[in-house]
């Protein structure tokens, strides 16, 4: 390791502030951490992820978190090599994090959200003297350029179109009306409306009447619209080495925004073929050398299938942890070892075990959003806790007696964890959650 000033030294004694930092939990401070392989891959993790710092400190391969500053604190009280670095915006002084990274002997950046994939980019197309990779990242992160770029691979999408103005809005629904030979008077079909370059349902809101279109604030413009599809939508997890697809899970969307299970029912997986052979498209249409993906499809009634969006990093809604808690194998490592480029054909190969029939159970999470308009305290519907399929919750008290008004999907206020061995049983004990009031 190098002693550049930009890195913090792990090995300072600790102040008594930082001492209230201390997670016993982790291997860095037990003495357990996983000695770490010099000859393999060196991985900067870009963002702040618990669970991705402990899979590291499990691994083989030597790490670093590049985080904001108010990581530090945390990272040198348990020892977490640890880089300061703002991901606000890409500006002038971009490169600097790429040098310091390389200085340090970094091989790789790994990006954990979707604000550092842009980042990654930028970065790996110097550690690994790829000048398109920074390209790449864009498509990844700009949902019309990810489309067009689809589109010109022969991948199906919806009609879509970039809005700068609450008239472009209504141009396109009324458009796609008009296409649909909707007469004066049949209810509208449905638009989508969506930011540019956030993560999962953040800014994706669904507009059924013109007049909808006023609810819009004025600083979401510009965005992407987007017809509707009526189909079966899912997302599918691939790690990719070599341009190959060497692990792919189905998660299943029991309702978009509130749950979702893996592995899928074989009513979804019984699609498995074909939607190995889209994610073969999109791999060669997106030229995938390497990493993690995260797209997500639509099946219509007649058996069309129809691209979405894909995400170059872990999905929301916890689904790394669901397939570990499926399948056993952690996804973080799994994203550290198809990033590295020391990795060997035969060492990944080796890391994952075989889809579906490998599987322990089914994993699943519902996000909790209020029912109410005023709550006073959390309350574990029994329904919910005393279910054999329970396993935990992440919820916590309200701190707030009125609800804030759900901005387009909304943001849940924590997840509820179950595990079992019925993914019929799963399914339905996900979509009642929906009828429950955990916050009263």
């Amino acid at each position: 390791m190098s002693n550049s000033p930009d890195k913090m030294s792990a090995d300072a004694p600790l102040s008594p502030e930082l001492a209230s930092w201390v997670d016993p939990s982790l291997g860095s401070t037990r003495g357990t951490e996983k000695p770490k392989d010099p000859d393999k891959g060196y991985i900067a993790l870009l963002g702040w992820s618990l669970n991705a710092v402990k899979a590291a400190q499990a691994f083989d391969r030597r790490y670093v978190v590049v985080a904001p500053d108010w990581a530090r604190d945390f990272c040198e009280a348990n020892k977490i090599p640890f880089i300061p670095w703002d991901f606000l915006r890409l500006n002038d002084r971009s490169m600097e994090i790429a040098r310091i990274l390389k200085n340090e002997g970094v091989d790789v950046a790994v990006p954990l959200f979707e604000e550092t994939v842009e980042w990654s980019g930028a970065i790996n197309s110097v550690l690994l003297d790829k000048p398109h990779m920074y390209g790449q990242s864009i498509l990844f992160r700009d949902k019309a350029l990810m489309k067009r770029r689809a589109q010109l691979g022969g991948i199906r999408v919806g009609i879509f179109e970039e809005a700068h103005e609450k008239e472009d809005v209504i141009r396109f629904m009324k458009r796609v009306n008009q296409t649909l030979l909707k007469l004066d008077g049949d209810p509208d079909d449905p638009i989508h409306v969506k930011a540019f370059d956030k993560a999962g349902c953040l800014g994706h809101r669904m507009i059924r009447k013109i007049e909808e279109i006023d609810q819009i604030p004025a600083e979401e413009y510009p965005l992407l619209m987007e017809s509707h599809l009526d189909g079966w939508e899912f997302a599918v997890e691939a790690w990719i080495h070599e341009g190959k697809i060497k692990f792919l899970n189905i998660s299943e969307y029991v309702t978009l925004g509130y749950s979702v299970f893996v592995p899928a029912t074989k009513e979804l997986e019984s699609w498995r073929d074909a939607i190995t052979r889209q994610i073969e498209k999109l791999i060669k249409t997106f030229d995938i050398q390497f990493g993690l993906i995260h797209p997500e499809y639509f099946v219509t009634a007649d058996g069309e299938m129809y691209f979405g969006e894909i995400a170059y990093r872990p999905p929301g809604f916890k689904a790394f942890e669901l397939i570990e808690r499926a399948y056993g194998f952690s996804p973080y490592q799994a994203s550290m070892l198809v990033f590295d480029p020391k990795s060997t054909r035969e060492e990944v190969d080796a890391f994952f075990p075989r889809e579906v029939v490998d599987a322990k159970g089914y994993a699943g999470c519902f996000g909790v959003y209020p029912r109410r308009r005023v709550v006073s305290k959390l309350e574990m519907p029994p329904e919910t806790t005393e279910h054999p399929y329970f396993e935990s919750h992440e919820l916590t008290a309200p701190t707030e007696e009125v609800v804030p008004d759900r901005a387009a999907f909304g943001t849940h206020w924590g997840l509820v964890f179950f595990f079992g061995d019925d993914p019929i049983r799963m399914r339905d004990l996900l979509k009642a959650q929906e009828e429950l009031d955990f916050y009263v």
